[in-house]
Order: C-alpha cells, then sequence, then structure tokens
C-alpha cells in the first residue's frame, strides 16, 4: 500500500480506527467491573477483548457477558 493510497483512505480509517479503540475499552472496563460471565473467567476474556481487537469486544458482549 503506497503512502499517497493510505492518505487518500485516512478519512475512511479514522472513525474506523476509533470505534475498534472505544469497543475494547468498553469491554475492558465491562469484563473488569463484572464478575459473571456465560462461561470463561476474567483473564480469558481480557486477553480475547484485547488481542482479537474487533472481534473479541463483539464476542464478549454477545456471547460472554453473564447476567447482571
Amino acid at each position: 500500500m503506497s503512502t499517497q493510497m493510505f492518505i487518500e483512505y485516512l478519512p475512511f480509517f479514522i472513525p474506523l480506527i476509533l470505534l475498534e479503540v472505544g469497543l475494547m475499552i468498553a469491554a475492558v472496563i465491562h469484563v473488569w467491573k463484572h464478575p459473571q460471565y456465560r462461561f470463561g473467567n476474567r483473564p480469558f476474556w481480557l486477553v480475547v477483548v484485547i488481542v482479537f481487537q474487533l472481534i473479541g469486544p463483539l464476542l464478549y458482549f454477545v456471547v460472554g457477558r453473564g447476567e447482571a
């Protein structure tokens, strides 16, 4: 990918990166504050959320988050 092409797509990348980071931060905060999970434990979900950037937080909120 050339620099010119990257600069051309920058307006698309910035909101995507902000969304990804915001979703990851929200998921990390939720994992840290809530001890109940459908399966797995806190370290497992922290690794999933942080390592698998966009997919990890979505997996946590859809599959891993336990009842209140």
